[in-house]
């Protein structure tokens, strides 16, 4: 197994990725290489924006969004 070291992190995101860590029960490390596999590994399964709506059900009619004419109002110049 390679090792990875990072360097110079913000103190606010170590403690975050501390709590992260203890609310999942896990190391600080651990953890990291969870974040890493999600976002580096995980990802490929995901669908884009694009996939999901192309993938909802064609349901309703086009009345269902139309939307009465709104009365101007009365401005004072």
């Amino acid at each position: 197994m390679a090792q990875l070291i990072v360097r110079n992190l913000d103190v606010n995101l170590v403690a975050k990725l501390r709590s992260r860590a203890a609310r999942n029960r896990r190391s600080v490390e651990a953890e990291h290489r969870e974040i890493l596999r999600d976002v580096l590994v995980g990802y490929q399964g995901r669908k884009s924006l694009k996939a999901r709506l192309l993938a909802m059900p064609d349901v309703g009619t086009d009345e269902d969004f139309l939307r009465k004419p709104e009365k101007g109002r009365r401005v004072r110049l």
